[in-house]
């Protein structure tokens, strides 16, 4: 068992459940809108979390925390959503210290994505992590980690073509589009809901079709008209939105509703349609399958489309791996100097006890006594001492533990700080 010196709490965990057990309708009772994950944070703090990283996206529902035992964790995701407890349990992960911290470096890097080397998810964790230091949830080891994240994932995405061509949903659906559907520079295109997968699927369209007929409609219009400027594309308002749907080809939903927006009683057209729901939860109501000229597919039949450009990047994953591991160990090591710090720090304060007392008799002994100079030397023998100790214990060939041990008992050290299990 190893112990860090890195939180009042006893372990860290990563809990969550993602596409690989949870379907689109769990993964949906469990995402969080940005009003449930301010309400979870909040909660968090009242509990006495110390230190909590939330992230939500269409393909999974995650907290980074520390806690005592990992219900903690289950029960604030269970009280912000819609989910329950007994639906988590049957798909849901639980990983602790070493593990958890393993995850996070695949999530955050590409390798756990629903298509392999979607780097979207580390804009999340990005974003997630600035929630959680604005709102005093953040301590230096969850921070530490998420830098170390964003490394690997920056070097994975620079030195490997684990992300060569196309590697998210967004274009996946635009993917689907060009084989499904014939001249679709020639359709009418509706954008409905301007999330990111919706932006982004928005601009896939715009640079592979050169289709001007693509409109844009969002319930709050001034979002709808800041992406829509960027291409130059139409946006209509939302009241006017069975119309446009009535008038279009091919329809996109990408809105962060919690329920359905869309159901056949809106489509009153008889022309084919083609839905692409990129939401979660759902947003499209399965009963427009009911209507004969309505195909409806949903993201995760996007995320199971896999071309030779997938199956490439499938090659250079252990490439990937060897970077988390070398970016991994930098950080394991700053955690073993974590280890020791408090007994360091408590050393120093020792020796300078015995400085100060040895100072103190001098003093009263010397009439001509150099305060100044004594207390430079003094500091620098102090200095050098506790460096001495520091290497001792950076060394790979000794062990820490007992060396620790040693150094307290002669010492006559008492290192306050607690520890946190990360074994």
């Amino acid at each position: 068992m190893q112990k860090y010196n890195i939180s009042r709490s006893s372990s860290f965990y990563s809990i969550g459940l993602s596409y690989k057990k949870a379907d689109a309708d769990i993964r949906g009772r469990f995402s969080l809108d940005e009003e449930s994950k301010l309400a979870l944070l909040n909660q968090a703090k009242e509990n006495d979390i110390e230190s909590l990283v939330v992230t939500s996206t269409c393909n999974r529902t995650e907290i980074y925390g520390f806690a005592q035992h990992p219900f903690q964790l289950i029960q604030l995701l269970c009280d912000n959503t819609r989910g329950t407890v007994e639906e988590f349990q049957e798909v849901a992960y639980i990983y602790k210290n070493k593990d958890a911290i393993a995850h996070m470096f695949r999530v955050g890097s590409g390798l756990d994505s629903q298509i392999l080397g979607d780097f979207e998810i580390i804009s999340q964790l990005k974003i997630s992590t600035k929630l959680s230091r604005k709102h005093g949830l953040l301590n230096h080891f969850t921070e530490r980690l998420v830098n170390a994240v964003i490394q690997a994932s920056k070097r994975i995405k620079t030195e490997t073509d684990i992300s060569s061509g196309a590697t998210s949903v967004s274009f996946a659906s635009v993917q689907y589009i060009f084989k499904n559907i014939e001249n679709v520079s020639d359709k009418n295109i509706l954008l409905f809901g301007t999330g990111k997968i919706g932006r982004n699927t928005c601009e896939n369209l715009v640079k592979h079709t050169q289709n001007k007929n693509i409109t844009l409609i969002n319930r709050t219009k001034t979002k709808a008209e800041q992406i829509a400027g960027k291409f130059n594309l139409l946006v209509k308002d939302y009241a006017n939105l069975q119309e446009e749907i009535n008038e279009s080809d091919i329809l996109i939903v990408a809105t962060g509703a919690q329920r359905p927006t869309i159901d056949k009683h809106i489509i009153q057209s008889e022309k084919p349609l083609l839905i692409l729901d990129l939401s979660i939860p759902k947003n499209v109501n399965q009963n427009v399958q009911e209507l004969e000229n309505v195909s409806l597919v949903h993201l995760d039949h996007l995320s199971q489309i896999t071309d030779e450009t997938l199956e490439a990047r499938k090659a250079h994953i252990p490439s990937a791996e060897v970077i988390i591991e070398e970016i991994k160990a930098e950080f394991n090591s700053w955690l073993e100097t974590r280890k020791f710090a408090p007994t360091i720090k408590a050393l120093k304060h020792k020796l300078s006890d015995f400085a100060t007392a040895e100072l103190d008799t001098q003093r009263k002994k010397h009439a001509d006594f150099n305060e100044e100079q004594a207390e430079l030397i003094s500091n620098n023998i102090i200095q050098k001492i506790t460096n001495h100790f520091a290497h001792h214990l950076k060394d790979d060939d000794v062990s820490t533990d007992d060396s620790l041990e040693l150094i307290k008992k002669v010492f006559q050290l008492e290192t306050s700080t607690k520890n946190v299990d990360t074994a």
